[in-house]
């Protein structure tokens, strides 16, 4: 069996006195304070996927100062929501810590056992296996279903991906992308006098946008990073049209098209 050797961490004593101070600064809140006295899970939960948006802003705007901040935000829920279980007598911080620490030692036999991965591959492949034998029915089980769904794709073809089911070479996905790009194009492109079948052409459209995902994978392109970078990009662009024109007496909603190009134009140059 492997040895792992952890590097000396000269800063554990530190980081230990930090997380026992937290576990004190929540057990005096929850005790102390009437906002933390009323909070259970169900209250939690979307301020726990709120903090959770704010970290990956802040990874994104590359800001590391924010996600400092925000990784502090998340620990404290973590936390927070060990406090409340420990008062329901149903677990506490140790076994939160110690279930994952198990979990990690469990399906990274390549670490802490003789099972050979020396690539990501091979470790993705290890990790969908244990898991379906220690109990997963699907390989997809642990996609939550409230994912927004181009996560949940990305998630889903991983997973796939995990267990060998997936395309060989990046051209064929390609091709598969094509082949949707025609179908949605027939589903779209109907005679004048035809009404579109809105259902056909959102499914069609689904089939592209899967496929499209799935080449940005073969690309080693986060396809939500990919968006959401376009997405700023497009806000402040927007937001700067809105800013000049109106610094020029224009106003949004007045303004042709070709006017708002000009705008348009000049805040892709910056």
């Amino acid at each position: 069996m492997k040895k792992p050797l952890a590097a000396p961490d000269l800063n554990r004593e530190a980081k230990l006195k930090a997380f026992d101070r937290l576990l004190t600064v929540m057990d005096e809140l929850r005790e102390n304070c009437p906002w933390d006295k009323k909070q259970t899970f169900e209250s939690l939960r979307h301020l726990t996927i709120e903090e959770t948006y704010e970290l990956s802003d802040s990874i994104l705007d590359g800001n590391l100062n924010e996600v400092k901040k925000e990784l502090g935000d998340l620990m404290l829920h973590n936390v927070f929501y060990a406090r409340i279980a420990s008062e329901m007598k149903v677990f506490d911080m140790a076994d939160v810590l110690n279930s994952i620490c198990d979990k990690l030692i469990e399906r990274h036999p390549h670490v802490y056992s003789d099972v050979i991965a020396t690539d990501e591959k091979g470790v993705k492949e290890n990790w969908e296996r244990i898991k379906l034998r220690t109990g997963n029915k699907s390989v997809l089980e642990g996609v939550p279903k409230s994912l927004p769904a181009l996560v949940k794709a990305i998630r889903i073809q991983d997973k796939a991906r995990g267990v060998g089911f997936d395309w060989e070479k990046k051209e064929q996905v390609w091709q598969k992308v094509e082949e949707e790009m025609r179908e949605f194009k027939d589903e779209f492109n109907v005679e004048s006098s035809q009404s579109v079948n809105k259902e056909k052409a959102t499914a069609e459209f689904g089939d592209l946008l899967f496929s499209l995902v799935n080449y940005s994978r073969f690309l080693e392109i986060d396809a939500e990073e990919a968006l959401e970078r376009t997405n700023k990009k497009f806000i402040k662009r927007f937001q700067y049209l809105e800013t000049e024109s109106a610094k020029d007496g224009k106003k949004m909603g007045e303004m042709t098209l070709a006017e708002m190009d000009q705008y348009w134009e000049k805040a892709k140059s910056i």
